[in-house]
């Protein structure tokens, strides 16, 4: 973990147009941002009511939108669900809630986990294996993962939890991308239990990333300690609104979840046309492993298509979801470009 003036550095993540701007100053506007791993299909847009903006929220909209959120991810009721402007402002404060001790990071992951460890003053360690989880004090995964899309089953997570709640240690499960992953692996329903706490995103399944919010689904006290931090106020009005009716709009969700599966096929079947092997994933994201990636980052970069990069795994990218025919059609003479280029260069290198 990188320090910089004392402070734990920030992390460079997808979805910046400014960097990407900046790292491809001819590419034709606008970016296809294909980085994020974020739902291109938005919820619809409504109009607010003014009082969401001119007045402070309400607690009885907060005890509403936990109400809904409890039965739309499946906790065992409001009491179990703390609301926050974003999963991320909550990272830290989860960390915080074990003494501090040594934090493993089931990874490669989502790195704003060992950066919240770390603020939280967890002595942090990324490990590669699930059964080394059970000697930390804080144990972080994501399921599905991030970028790769494993998942790791129910059962095998209870395990764990009951292994460090016999000494006081604590499981959080970040389920950011659970909205289309396998629903039976999710831990919400077993929160109750104590010493589990799982973290749901609004703002990725939604395509609402700019709301700002965010679930921790935990026991009771839990809760009560979490709301207590984030103090009143502690999602906006507009937040409220738009958490309170499409987290209840059944009818959205199961139409979305099918548009996005079959968006996922057709993005396979697109890659594999050019010969970019997909290694994993869900149906908002896919993971790419291939030896010239960066070759590809590049050439699709230039023409104006961001991909997610990684500084530590060159040979691996991840690629979200084109949200119009005009951004499909953009991708893929992207991909035709960049594998002509390919072909041609093996040509080269073959005489």
């Amino acid at each position: 973990m990188k320090l910089l003036g004392g402070a734990i550095a920030a992390v460079d993540h997808g979805g910046s147009l400014g960097r990407a701007s900046a790292l491809f100053p001819h590419a034709p506007q606008p970016f296809v941002d294909l980085s994020t791993g974020i739902n291109p299909h938005s919820y619809p847009l409504f109009d607010l009511p003014a009082t969401a903006l001119t007045r402070l929220p309400e607690t009885g909209r907060l005890r509403e939108l936990a109400e809904i959120a409890a039965r739309a991810y499946g906790a065992p009721s409001a009491a179990h669900v703390v609301a926050a402007p974003g999963t991320q402002i909550l990272l830290p404060r989860v960390a915080s809630l074990v003494r501090p001790g040594k934090a493993l990071v089931l990874g490669p992951t989502y790195a704003e986990h060992a950066r919240a460890a770390a603020i939280a003053g967890h002595a942090v360690a990324d490990v590669r294996d699930f059964d080394a989880l059970a000697g930390a004090d804080l144990a972080v995964l994501v399921n599905p993962n991030n970028p790769d899309g494993q998942v790791i089953e129910r059962d095998r997570l209870l395990d764990l939890a009951a292994r460090l709640r016999a000494k006081g240690g604590l499981l959080v499960v970040d389920e950011a991308f659970m909205d289309v992953g396998p629903i039976e692996h999710s831990l919400a329903g077993d929160v109750g239990e104590g010493s589990i706490v799982v973290l749901r995103s609004f703002g990725k399944f939604f395509g609402l990333a700019g709301v700002r919010l965010g679930f921790a689904l935990a026991d009771t006290l839990t809760v009560e300690r979490l709301d207590a931090q984030l103090g009143p106020w502690a999602v906006a009005g507009p937040a409220l609104e738009y958490g309170i009716r499409a987290l209840a709009d059944t009818k959205w969700l199961g139409e979305v979840r099918q548009r996005l599966a079959g968006d996922a096929m057709r993005l396979d079947a697109l890659l594999a046309r050019f010969e970019v092997p997909v290694a994993g994933g869900t149906s908002l994201f896919r993971y790419l492993s291939l030896p010239d990636a960066q070759s590809l980052f590049s050439a699709l970069g230039e023409r104006g298509i961001l991909l997610r990069h990684f500084a530590d795994r060159p040979q691996v990218l991840r690629a979200g979801l084109p949200g119009s025919e005009a951004e499909w059609q953009r991708l893929e003479s992207a991909l035709a470009a960049w594998a002509e280029r390919r072909k041609d260069m093996g040509k080269e290198s073959g005489r």
